[in-house]
């Protein structure tokens, strides 16, 4: 099978699982790799993009004539793309919908999943926030579901300040939104409007680490790379309350 199969067998990665979705390659040196170069295009989920960065990194090593771009435009940003023959692989935080199955069949995209890593997807706020030990679902709850009256933190839980509270998380495109809002609202992208949304993982850590009154959430990785600019905040009950890892 060559590097680029006319095939187009792809695979897609999700996150919490991530999966991809990759056009068939060989893991030998053919002669129009030697004598040409190739490019294979990644895109979608930031979650699982340092995963993937990392191994195109050690690919290239080995086909040092073949090029890999690797985009975030999220989730569902990147099937649009993929669904339609303009990407080799997507990154994924979700599990592919049948309506962009249907519109992968419609393209003659066959495809393969491959889960690749769980994560363990992470509430912040600010370090500078001293407050904030916990927090319950039942509160992230009436936080971020449609129609939420929440404006300031006293507004969360009794004797915290009366401070207003800034919300950050992952675009609609992205598949962490659709597992946080179905986790935490019931239903995939049921959310209130009223946040800073980006499917640049980074731009919601800037956005964190820069507000002392915000509250945001996006993929373990980014918090990991970045714990001096943002402080994690266990869910659950009290002393029962889990960190993300």
């Amino acid at each position: 099978m060559g590097m680029l199969d006319t095939i187009k067998i792809r695979l897609f990665f999700v996150a919490t699982c991530f999966s991809v979705v990759l056009g068939g390659c060989s893991g030998n040196n053919t002669q129009s790799e030697k004598s040409a170069r190739t490019l294979v295009k990644v895109d979608g989920s930031s979650t699982v993009f340092p995963i993937t960065e990392a191994v195109a990194e050690e690919f290239q090593k080995v086909h040092p004539n073949v090029r890999v771009t690797v985009g975030i435009s999220g989730t569902g940003g990147g099937f649009k793309k993929f669904c339609v023959g303009e990407t080799d692989i997507n990154d994924a935080s979700r599990s592919i919908k049948q309506k962009e199955v249907s519109v992968a069949s419609e393209n003659n995209i066959q495809f393969i999943e491959l889960p690749v890593a769980f994560d363990g997807l992470s509430v912040l706020v600010n370090p500078n926030n001293n407050f904030v030990d916990y927090l319950t679902v039942e509160e992230l709850k009436r936080i971020w579901q449609p129609g939420s009256t929440v404006t300031k933190w006293s507004d969360v839980r009794a004797g915290w300040p009366d401070k207003p509270i800034t919300l950050y998380g992952p675009g609609t495109d992205s598949g962490t939104f659709d597992y946080f809002t179905e986790a935490i609202n019931d239903k995939s992208q049921a959310c209130r409007p009223d946040f800073t949304a980006s499917e640049d993982d980074n731009v919601l850590v800037q956005g964190i680490a820069g507000d002392e009154n915000s509250l945001g959430f996006f993929g373990y990785s980014y918090y990991a790379e970045n714990k001096s600019k943002l402080k994690s905040v266990p869910i659950g009950e009290g002393d029962k309350a889990v960190s993300p890892s």
